[in-house]
């Protein structure tokens, strides 16, 4: 019962935008008082709401192995709750993630001037590794794989290759970023970034 209540549980703002993660016992006393409600995805329906009555209800009818147990009752631990009254974003500095690399050169090869899909794209050292280039804001640009090919360990200029534009740190917020001590439920991957893109980047 103790782990269960440990158990984290994605937050989203009134907005459903995840904003935070909490544990299973914050989300109960939330879902309890009345801010919050539970969000479960139903086949064929998207995503659903539950007030703490109604998921009392939907727990008795459809029950999971593991249960949180209290004196009266069992009830299905909660994956993502939706704040009925929060949808501000929490201020962060922008986090430097292949994701905001991305997000900030807008999906386009700085070398090409070209938006791919980004399974297309790369990141690049504008300043080669193997040249003493660290793995910063300003010195790592969003390219092609035949620009990152062909301009490989040197300089773009003796690649006879453009910059577009200088890589610069954003000053923007993208989007928000969580971490994570265990791995993400299933069910949050609609509400949030593959972990891939969410990595911090670093040499």
């Amino acid at each position: 019962m103790q782990y269960l209540l440990d158990t984290p549980v994605l937050v989203l703002n009134r907005l459903w935008q995840a904003v935070n993660t909490c544990s299973a016992r914050r989300a109960f006393t939330l879902l309890y008082q009345g801010h919050a409600q539970v969000v479960a995805a139903e086949p064929g329906q998207g995503f659903i709401t539950h007030d703490f009555a109604s998921w009392r209800d939907f727990s008795r009818s459809n029950p999971e192995e593991k249960m949180a147990q209290t004196i009266s009752m069992q009830i299905r631990v909660p994956r993502i709750i939706v704040l009925l009254l929060f949808e501000r974003l929490p201020k962060k500095e922008v986090k430097f993630t292949r994701h905001n690399v991305f997000e900030r050169d807008k999906n386009t090869c700085q070398y090409c001037n070209r938006v791919k899909p980004r399974e297309e794209l790369n990141l690049d050292h504008v300043f080669p590794r193997d040249r003493g280039g660290q793995t910063t804001w300003e010195n790592i640009v969003c390219s092609c794989i035949p620009c990152n090919t062909r301009k490989g360990n040197r300089l773009h200029h003796e690649a006879g290759m453009q910059l577009a534009r200088k890589p610069k740190r954003p000053k923007w917020r993208p989007f928000v970023n969580i971490s994570f001590s265990t791995q993400p439920h299933e069910s949050w991957k609609h509400f949030l970034d593959i972990a891939y893109w969410n990595v911090e980047l670093s040499d």
